[in-house]
């Protein structure tokens, strides 16, 4: 299971022209589900992003969202699975297939949603994703690493 994380002021995810889903100073988060991530690539990956201290406080990068009370934005993105070593196009047999996909992605989504607030996108729709990051502070996660 992949993930970029994105430390945000503001997010929002836009489809068909209607806001869906919004946040404001929190984690900006794109999942990607892969052909042999489980639940317990779910429960690692919550664990990770959820005590990251990637927040400032005076000293520096020492908070993490929890301890600011932040807010995540879950976006599902099966590019991020996507093998690029060989020709010009990608790849996505590594993607997990949609409807095993979007069970993990809910499980992610429900147990984020246990530790702070959770916004989302809708999994498999055509997205516009807005975000003004802070830092920036961009960080890939992969729970196979």
């Amino acid at each position: 299971m992949k993930a970029v994380i994105s430390r945000v002021t503001s997010a929002s995810v836009v489809i068909q022209k209607k806001i869906v889903g919004k946040i404001n100073d929190g984690l900006l988060i794109f999942l990607g589900i892969e052909h042999n991530d489980e639940i317990m690539d779910v429960n690692k990956l919550v664990k990770k992003i959820i005590t990251l201290r990637i927040f400032n406080d005076e000293k520096g990068m020492n908070k993490s969202i929890m301890d600011v009370s932040g807010k995540a934005l879950v976006i599902s993105q099966f590019t991020l699975c996507a093998n690029t070593k060989k020709g010009c196009r990608p790849s996505f047999n590594e993607a997990k297939p949609p409807l095993q996909a979007v069970t993990l992605y809910g499980d992610f989504c429900n147990l984020l949603n246990k530790n702070i607030p959770v916004e989302t996108g809708e999994f498999g729709a055509q997205m516009q994703i807005n975000s003004i990051n802070d830092g920036p502070v961009t960080i890939i996660l992969n729970t196979k690493e």
